[in-house]
């Protein structure tokens, strides 16, 4: 039995998943005649109280196409230093849109309507880059699973009309936000410019993320998309596990959430382990002792069958998903508890 808790984006689809993927109805998407496509693009816009959606191969694609909608090479995005954007798109933001990150000393990465406002160029002094875009991550990957206060994204929503900015959301592991805080997508909807929505972490689609904003700006995505080869042909496949995730797979991220939380209560206990960050969701982050060396804890772990990933600088990180399953769970909270040095 191998339990694989690297990320949330190694599951499988359900066999439930892959029936109603074989019994999708498909067109072109190209041509923008797929209907499960659109069926999935209505859904999310509508989900969200949003105008439109677009349909993406992959979350990053959708995050760039949003920075290349809203700025012009030059221009310069503040966003947390730990941000998805930054460190995890291939350097895409300067490579496919010509700007340049503000980084931000966010808590978890996460960041405060002040620190956008300290952090704005004054636009008319033409030495410094124009900033026009906030982009915010939310839950946070680098910080744990880390969720906004809905109350802070107001805030710098307001921060960003005063100055004429654009304001994005990665929105990646968003629905494990939803289900921890309690919250309604139409929360979300009401604040952002864009959002994008990840399908294959946490709800267990293959493939696939959902960008929505306006009805014009999903026009103009339209084309982005295009010139970064994201347009796809018979994608109701894909769409299909989606919308099947949507349906079946959003309610059941509290079980996630509560292993997580589990295991960082057992972690908390060792005497190996220097530190666990907060568990919100379903990223569990901890720190081990400078006596111990983080690649033989993880060794140790691979010999037992249980595989989770370094962060570097002595942290390590796992992930709790629709494939961990309760059996897995108990193995794995037995095994930490029995491992010695």
């Amino acid at each position: 039995m191998e339990i694989n808790l690297v990320s949330d984006t190694v599951t499988k689809p359900t066999p439930e998943m892959l029936q109603q993927m074989f019994r999708a109805k498909v067109g072109d998407d190209v041509y923008k005649q797929d209907p499960t496509v659109i069926e999935l693009e209505e859904t999310v816009a509508d989900l969200f109280g949003m105008e439109a959606a677009l349909f993406f191969p992959s979350g990053t694609m959708a995050n760039q196409t949003a920075i290349k909608l809203h700025t012009n090479p030059g221009e310069q995005i503040i966003c947390d230093k730990w941000s998805h954007i930054f460190h995890y798109e291939g350097g895409g933001a300067s490579f496919n849109s010509g700007v340049s990150c503000c980084l931000v000393d966010g808590d978890r990465g996460m960041i405060t309507a002040s620190q956008v406002e300290a952090n704005i160029n004054d636009p008319e002094f033409y030495h410094s880059p124009l900033t026009s875009l906030v982009s915010i991550e939310n839950t946070t990957n680098k910080g744990g699973g880390a969720c906004y206060d809905i109350e802070e994204l107001k805030r710098i929503r307001q921060v960003c009309r005063d100055h004429g900015l654009k304001y994005h959301l990665d929105g990646a592991r968003l629905w494990n936000a939803l289900v921890a805080k309690r919250q309604h997508p139409r929360q979300y909807g009401a604040l952002f410019d864009t959002i994008s929505v990840c399908l294959s972490k946490g709800l267990g689609a293959p493939v696939g993320s959902v960008l929505l904003g306006s009805r014009e700006d999903m026009h103009k995505a339209l084309r982005i998309r295009k010139i970064f080869g994201g347009g796809m042909r018979q994608a109701g496949y894909l769409a299909a596990a989606g919308l099947y995730a949507l349906q079946h797979h959003v309610g059941r991220l509290e079980e996630d959430h509560r292993r997580a939380r589990q295991i960082g209560s057992v972690l908390k206990e060792l005497p190996w382990v220097a530190k666990v960050e907060p568990v919100e969701t379903n990223i569990l982050i901890f720190s081990v002792k400078p006596q111990y060396d983080e690649n033989a804890i993880i060794e140790k772990l691979k010999q037992k069958n249980i595989f989770i990933s370094s962060m570097g600088k002595g942290k390590l990180r796992l992930v709790t998903h629709l494939d961990y399953r309760e059996v897995m769970h108990s193995y794995v909270l037995e095994s930490l508890q029995k491992m010695t040095f």
